[in-house]
């Protein structure tokens, strides 16, 4: 896999709250559950399924280990909050898809790989959790996990590709796609709809 592609395609997943973490989350916790995303993730890719079956098998992955609804809002930004109940729907939605597509593409690279997690250390966000992916051929690179505790839940809220944060990418993919759409939410969704 070229690392260059890799790297400008993990265009989202990283806001930083200001409590600490929460008591319910542990370092144990937040590294175990990157270890069994990691695993579902190899799991999927190594099916060698492509297209829209593969698409799919990512859309449960994110939709079990992420809040998309509270990615996709952080990265369209300040203006979903003059944006419509149904236009947010409609975005969140097409996010999931995007995002679905567009990362089942590039980790679908780590075929015949392995994805080791290495340590956690606590961040005001939660926990960051350090893995390490050793490609099949090519050098090994760091990837890093941004774990929280919401309601009761672990997640990952946003995921560093060699120090690259994917929501901080992404926003800057999706102000573009909005950009072009001039301003508005509801002819961004459907670029979303075919973007990824």
């Amino acid at each position: 896999m070229q690392r260059r592609f890799f790297l400008t395609g993990a265009t989202a997943l990283t806001a930083l709250f200001t409590a600490g973490p929460s008591l319910a989350l542990t370092k144990a916790s937040a590294q175990a559950l990157i270890d069994q995303l990691s695993k579902d993730i190899l799991s999927v890719i190594n099916t060698g399924k492509t297209g829209a079956p593969l698409y799919k098998e990512f859309d449960k992955i994110f939709g079990k280990y992420a809040p998309v609804s509270a990615i996709a809002k952080k990265c369209l930004g300040p203006i979903w909050n003059s944006t419509s109940k149904s236009d947010q729907k409609a975005y969140v939605r097409a996010f999931r898809g995007y995002i679905s597509r567009k990362y089942g593409k590039l980790f679908r690279e780590f075929i015949g790989s392995t994805i080791n997690v290495k340590s956690a250390k606590a961040v005001k966000s939660g926990y960051l959790v350090k893995s390490r992916v050793k490609l099949a051929s090519g050098s090994p690179f760091a990837v890093d996990w941004q774990v929280y505790e919401r309601n009761g839940k672990t997640q990952f809220y946003d995921l560093y590709l060699e120090g690259t944060s994917m929501i901080k990418s992404e926003r800057i993919a999706i102000g573009i796609m909005l950009d072009k759409s001039g301003g508005k939410v509801s002819r961004l969704i459907p670029l979303l709809k075919k973007a990824g």
